[in-house]
């Protein structure tokens, strides 16, 4: 199949998602510390709209000396797709699921040439 163009480069906002339907397929593009991802819109949990949920930072624990607890805060480079129904997370770079990690939403290769964005599909 030919690839499929998404948009021109910089029409995606930082952290933001573009749907697009590709058939009977949903594929999100998501734009995140320069570097476009793109998998289907499909929670292999439940079959929720993963690339509608919420990205969010890796939370961290800071762990002191004798296991004492120091707080949370967030890893901004380790961004996850949360999926809006039950909260599953994934790994926007190889589609991995955190919480099972049997279990990933399918990707789809991005390129970027002459300042088109396109996703083979």
């Amino acid at each position: 199949m030919p690839d499929i163009l998404i948009c021109k480069r910089g029409d995606i906002a930082e952290g933001d998602t573009r749907l697009i339907k590709v058939g009977a397929v949903e594929i999100g593009v998501i734009f995140h510390n320069g570097q476009y991802y793109a998998y289907q819109n499909l929670c292999p949990h439940q079959g929720g709209p993963a690339c509608e949920g919420l990205k969010l930072p890796q939370v961290v624990e800071n762990i002191g000396e004798q296991g004492v607890h120091l707080g949370m805060t967030f890893d901004e480079n380790d961004m996850h797709i949360v999926c809006p129904w039950h909260g599953w997370e994934f790994d926007p770079q190889d589609g991995l699921c955190l919480d099972d990690p049997a279990m990933r939403v399918a990707t789809y290769p991005v390129r970027v040439s002459h300042g088109r964005v396109e996703v083979e599909a």
